[in-house]
């Protein structure tokens, strides 16, 4: 294994991970804490095999999610594909700011993996989601998901063009959208630009259409006083709020990730001002 972290850290790949995708190649009943007393007797040739195959794949520069199909998010494993983005640590930011105030009808739009309608059903029992995304085979590994999970009861998956096919209302919203402009696909990490998907990664142009989208056609679907979240590119917190103050919406903040930047924007829906003053 020593030799198989050097190759990884001498193609710049951080050495960690033949730790990783050693415990993989044992298989999943093999825990973390007992892999080094493992690691003391002869590698089974199957084992051999499968870990030297993962560091192959690593090298090309796979994700590690990928390679094992789980990624870790919140409070749960989530399998991952090829088909679907890897559940980042900054995601989480969404989960708690959304999980601030009690929500009952929640929607995810673009919900890839399922993480973030999965996690916030998981922590609200009483709540039933929606999830939605363009992509079948996305579709596929976030209802998996939910069943593996245990929110399949009430987590319904839907094929929408963001709100396009959505019906009723929700006292909550939430986004993770791809965000990356064009013109930044280049700079990304192989790891990301090479193997994961592009339709959710980056929607083409400056990257904020499905906030325009989204900000324009939410609000019909939100209950008086609901809220409305997104994930947002660390430089985009000035122009989504504006677009979200164009539509109506009003007490936008903005919240930041771990390391300080800019990370989910929050608006309310209005309240119904004339049942207000009826009242």
């Amino acid at each position: 294994m020593n030799a198989a972290g050097a190759r990884l850290e001498a193609a710049g790949i951080a050495r960690a991970d033949a730790r990783v995708l050693m415990a993989h190649a044992f298989g999943p009943d093999m825990p973390r804490h007992a892999l080094s007393e493992r690691l003391a007797q002869p590698l089974p040739p199957e084992t051999a095999h499968r870990f030297e195959e993962a560091i192959a794949a690593r090298l090309s520069r796979q994700p590690v999610s990928q390679i094992i199909g789980a990624r870790l998010f919140w409070k749960d494993s989530f399998r991952v594909t090829r088909d679907t983005l890897d559940p980042r640590p900054e995601t989480e930011t969404l989960i708690a700011a959304a999980l601030e105030a009690p929500f009952t009808r929640l929607l995810d739009l673009g919900t890839g993996t399922g993480c973030i309608l999965i996690s916030l059903l998981k922590s609200m029992p009483g709540a039933q989601g929606v999830g939605t995304d363009l992509s079948p085979e996305a579709l596929e590994v976030a209802r998996g998901n939910g069943v593996d999970l245990g929110v399949d009861p009430r987590a319904r998956w839907i094929a929408s063009d963001w709100l396009a096919q959505v019906t009723g209302e929700f006292d909550l919203i939430v986004s993770n959208p791809p965000y990356i402009a064009a013109d930044e696909m280049a700079g990304l990490s192989p790891d990301v630009r090479d193997w994961e998907p592009h339709l959710a990664l980056s929607p083409g142009g400056d990257g904020l259409e499905p906030y325009r989208v989204m900000a324009r056609d939410a609000g019909a679907h939100l209950t008086p006083g609901g809220r409305l979240m997104f994930e947002i590119g660390p430089t985009q917190a000035a122009a989504v709020s504006a677009e979200l103050s164009a539509h109506g919406f009003e007490r936008i903040e903005i919240r930041p990730d771990l390391d300080g930047r800019d990370r989910v924007v929050l608006a309310y829906k209005p309240m119904d001002t004339g049942a207000r003053a009826r009242g």
